[in-house]
């Protein structure tokens, strides 16, 4: 009877607008939920019987209409391990399931998420607010990315091991008319990253007798303090060459003795360097000496000056460092800068795009997981293969747009309401027709 048919419809009416209700619900309680992807609702219509003489009553099904692939809105914040994804793509995160043994253990399923709210744990993994640990690629040796391998990236924690000092840089230049020593000190660290220092002493060179014409001669003399066993190391350096090819007046031109040194080639052009070792206490430690090049005026020089100056002292040995702060680079390089000056990469955020990212199974946390309608998860680097750009230091709002929810609202209130009017109507006439039998 089509009575009854109008009341079924009706009812089926009452449902689809309930579900549309319920979408409209969860995404305005999930207006500031960073990375939440709004459900829209789409009706299908089912019919029952239609053709050109007859049509029955249908029903009405709401389904769910996901906008995984709609961008919002990307806003700063003060987090600098924050991330948003301006474009396609997701982030690759786990999902813990404790500890075992002290050793944090994951699920071995892969999920993804829009959520870039990342912070450092306790334990030094970048971890977003609804618990999902951020995945990346860890550097090979090589220092380019291990693709083959993605894993939860643990970014402090970690010490900067110390390096031993192997190479000390000095630039300075030596008064053409001085006649008394100079001195200054060098830095350097030993295998422990121990702090010690290596003090230079210049002598200018006036007995015996003068040296060749327009050249002058000073004395070096590296002494360590901190030496196991103190050793006298010298060397005559000699500025302005007479020998084919000369060397211009003021510049270092080479070694003429040296004890406990080994001075490197003096050929024109070719590093000015001495070659001495020592034991710290840590054991034997090569150490190199570069005083610019010979002939070049951007090492050691001796031009005219009323006193000693050092332009510039460098080496390469560093003491331990622990974790400071870390950066994120556009193309996903995680760096983490130690209190000891020194940086490191330490792996690359990856993004995972599907060929329908709508299509993927939806979970708690704002994450997702892949369905066969979604396609293959792509793993792939920041911003090549249709995937988006990283934006550090921000974070991605919900897609949510409150106004256009709130014009949803109301007309499934007025569909609902209009629908119980369906089936108000249908239940007075079934009565009028009951009671024509009285």
């Amino acid at each position: 009877m089509s009575l009854f048919g109008a009341m079924t419809t009706a009812i089926s009416g009452l449902n689809a607008q309930s579900r549309a209700l319920g979408n409209v619900s969860n995404n305005l309680a999930n207006s500031q939920t960073v990375g939440y992807k709004r459900v829209d609702t789409s009706f299908i219509n089912l019919v029952t019987q239609s053709s050109r003489s007859s049509n029955s009553s249908d029903s009405v099904r709401a389904r769910p209409d996901y906008t995984n692939s709609v961008q919002g809105t990307v806003e700063q914040s003060d987090s600098a391990s924050s991330l948003a994804i301006s474009g396609q793509g997701f982030f690759s995160v786990a999902a813990s399931q404790g500890e075992k043994n002290g050793v944090e253990v994951f699920d071995e399923r892969q999920f993804v998420t829009r959520a870039g709210d990342f912070q450092v744990n306790t334990k030094g993994y970048l971890v977003n607010s609804s618990g999902y640990y951020l995945q990346g690629w860890p550097l090979g040796g090589t220092g380019e990315p291990d693709r083959t391998a993605l894993a939860p990236l643990q970014i402090s924690g970690q010490l900067f091991n110390p390096v031993a000092t192997s190479l000390i840089e000095l630039a300075a230049n030596l008064p053409a008319d001085g006649v008394t020593p100079v001195n200054t000190q060098l830095p350097l660290y030993d295998a422990l990253g121990s702090s010690h220092v290596a003090n230079l002493t210049f002598t200018p060179v006036t007995t015996p007798g003068p040296p060749p014409a327009g050249t002058s001669q000073w004395d070096l003399q590296i002494a360590l303090p901190d030496e196991a066993v103190p050793t006298t190391r010298t060397v005559r350096l000699q500025f302005g060459a007479t020998a084919a090819p000369p060397v211009d007046a003021g510049t270092l031109g080479g070694f003429t003795t040296a004890n406990n040194l080994t001075p490197g080639t003096t050929a024109l052009g070719d590093a000015a360097t001495l070659a001495f070792s020592t034991d710290l206490g840590e054991g034997n430690q090569d150490i190199i000496l570069n005083l610019g090049k010979i002939g070049a005026a951007g090492g050691l020089t001796q031009f005219a000056a009323r006193e000693f100056s050092v332009r510039n002292i460098a080496q390469n040995g560093v003491p331990p460092g622990s974790y400071s702060a870390l950066q994120i680079a556009d193309n996903g390089n995680i760096t983490v800068n130690y209190d000891n000056g020194q940086s490191r990469v330490v792996g690359r955020i990856p993004l995972v795009t599907f060929s329908d990212p709508n299509a993927l199974q939806r979970l708690d946390g704002q994450a997702f997981m892949r369905t066969v309608e979604s396609g293959e998860a792509r793993v792939t680097d920041v911003a090549t293969d249709g995937a988006g750009q990283l934006v550090g230091g921000s974070i991605e709002r919900s897609n949510v747009d409150i106004a256009s929810e709130f014009t949803k609202l109301i007309v499934a209130q007025r569909a609902y309401t209009a629908n119980t009017k369906v089936v108000t109507t249908a239940d007075e006439l079934l009565q009028d027709t009951i009671n024509m039998k009285r």
